[in-house]
């Protein structure tokens, strides 16, 4: 599939672009990969780690920028775009930054894309565009929806766009665990509350899954990895088992579990063995038997939430985990 053909990442120097470049390079042995982003530190620093490798190209720009896209997109086969404004209070703070970058930016990607020829697109999402009660999860709803329908903007080009949404990516920079390792030290570890649940992926998974995007794709589709979930309070435990815990309350925008998937996506949900494809409701895509596949067809009103997960991780799964990734938790 992306063997001997060009990749660009946009958004190419953050979490994800750091581990799909290695696992892209060895898998799949492309003619190129593009890492297209607009902090040229990073840039600096990734490409040492790839230095002699003429299959990596750099090429600093914002997805805001149409112009600087359409030069970077030239003879492009594939695009996984990545780039957003993704820190919540950053987005509630700044809320014309966040959405000049997820909204126009994905406008942006859309139509330079399908002006450029590109064959397929998968865009990342997160848990938080699901019924989404922060302005970074709406920011993502609408990118979302910008590019389902974006298959019918394109119109007889033969551009297609999906999307993958998954939750929190383990040991990403940002994220609890390499924030919880940082403080053990203190004894002390603050969690919002004591019921609060998390989905768990790692960052291979949501590699794998955009692998699978590009492969399954008819233009449309939303796939959403089946994934443990976790309590917050188990995660900690099983990270500073000596720590106290200190209950500090829920912060503005959080919720008390992650979803993935609502109930108003049920209507258009099809299950599979590893994952789950919300399908389009526009242009009778719901029901397309291309998209289907083998799909099985959820329950009206099923949902997909962190709290009402079948499958959970256990302390010493995430405990070996940590001790396996420790050099590059919150490196990446």
């Amino acid at each position: 599939m992306l063997t001997e053909k060009s990749i660009l990442i946009t958004g190419g120097t953050g979490s994800f672009g750091n581990t799909f470049l290695p696992m892209t390079l060895e898998r799949y042995n492309p003619k190129r990969i593009i890492v297209y982003s607009r902090d040229e530190m990073k840039q600096w620093d990734m490409a040492k780690k790839y230095e002699g490798d003429s299959r990596v190209r750099f090429f600093i720009g914002d997805v805001r920028d149409k112009e600087r896209l359409y030069r970077a997109l030239d003879g492009v086969d594939y695009v996984v775009h990545a780039a957003a404004t993704k820190i919540v209070p950053t987005a509630e703070y700044n809320p014309f930054e966040c959405i000049k970058t997820n909204i126009n930016g994905a406008m942006n990607v859309i139509d330079a894309c399908i002006d450029r020829g590109i064959k397929r697109v998968v865009a990342l999402s997160t848990d938080k565009a699901s019924s989404p009660i922060n302005l970074y999860g709406a920011t993502k709803l609408a990118s979302d929806k910008l590019f389902v329908a974006g298959n019918s903007y394109a119109g007889g080009h033969d551009t297609r766009f999906a999307v993958v949404r998954y939750g929190n990516v383990m040991g990403s920079r940002g994220s609890v665990i390499p924030f919880f390792l940082s403080i053990r030290e203190q004894g002390e570890l603050p969690i919002t509350d004591e019921r609060m649940t998390r989905f768990m992926i790692t960052l291979e998974q949501g590699v794998e899954l955009v692998w699978h995007a590009f492969d399954d794709m008819e233009g449309g589709e939303i796939y959403v990895k089946k994934i443990p979930s976790m309590k917050v309070v188990d995660l900690a435990h099983a990270v500073a088992p000596e720590a106290k815990l200190k209950f500090v309350g829920i912060r503005p925008g959080e919720k008390l579990h992650e979803q993935m998937i609502g109930p108003e996506d049920s209507f258009y949900t099809y299950e599979y063995p590893d994952y789950y494809k919300i399908l389009p409701t526009i242009n009778n895509w719901g029901s397309s038997k291309e998209r289907i596949k083998d799909g099985v067809k959820v329950e009206d009103g099923f949902s997909y939430t962190s709290d009402n997960n079948e499958d959970w991780m256990g302390a010493e799964t995430l405990q070996e985990w940590v001790i396996g990734n420790r050099e590059k938790i919150g490196n990446i």
